[in-house]
C-alpha cells in the first residue's frame, strides 16, 4: 500500500507549483518552447511525479531516492525560474512569488528528507509497515 501522497503537504506544495506554472509557459516565444518551456515542464511535473512514485515504494531508501530526484528538479527548476526572470519572460512579481513557493517546497522536502534518512539509519527499512513492537535491534559492531 505504502504512503498516501495525497496526504503530503510537499507534495500538495509541488502540484500547486505545476498549476501555477503551466498557464505562464505558454506565454513564453514560439522559439523557446523546444527548449526552454519544454525543460521547465520536465522539470516542474517531476516534483510530484517523484513524490508520488516514491511514496509507492515500501523501502524507505527508495522512497528517499525519489525524493531526492524531486529536490534536484527542485534545483534545477530553481535555475529555470532564473533564467525566465532574466530573459524577460517573467515578471519580478511573478518570479517572486514562484520563487517563494519553490523555496517553501525545497525547505519542507529536505525537511522530509532527512525524516526519512535517520528512520533508514535507526534501522527502520519500511514507513508504512514498521512497527516497534515487532522490531528486534541489532547490536552493531564497531
Amino acid at each position: 500500500m505504502g504512503r498516501d501522497f495525497k496526504k503530503m503537504e510537499v507534495w500538495h506544495i509541488s502540484y500547486q507549483l505545476v498549476l501555477d506554472l503551466y498557464p505562464l509557459l505558454g506565454q513564453y516565444p514560439d522559439f523557446e518552447h523546444r527548449n526552454l518551456v519544454d525543460q521547465t515542464r520536465r522539470a516542474v511535473t517531476s516534483l510530484p511525479l517523484n513524490i508520488a512514485e516514491g511514496a509507492g515504494c515500501h523501502s524507505n531508501k527508495v522512497f528517499l531516492t525519489y525524493l531526492g530526484y524531486a529536490y534536484k528538479s527542485a534545483k534545477e527548476l530553481d535555475v529555470l525560474l532564473l533564467l525566465s526572470r532574466d530573459l524577460g519572460y517573467l515578471e519580478n512579481d511573478v518570479y517572486d512569488v514562484l520563487q517563494k513557493k519553490l523555496e517553501e517546497f525545497k525547505a519542507k522536502l529536505f525537511k522530509l528528507m532527512m525524516r526519512v534518512e535517520q528512520e533508514v539509519s535507526e534501522g527502520r527499512p519500511n514507513f508504512h509497515y514498521y512497527r516497534p513492537d515487532l522490531h528486534v535491534p541489532v547490536e552493531r559492531v564497531s
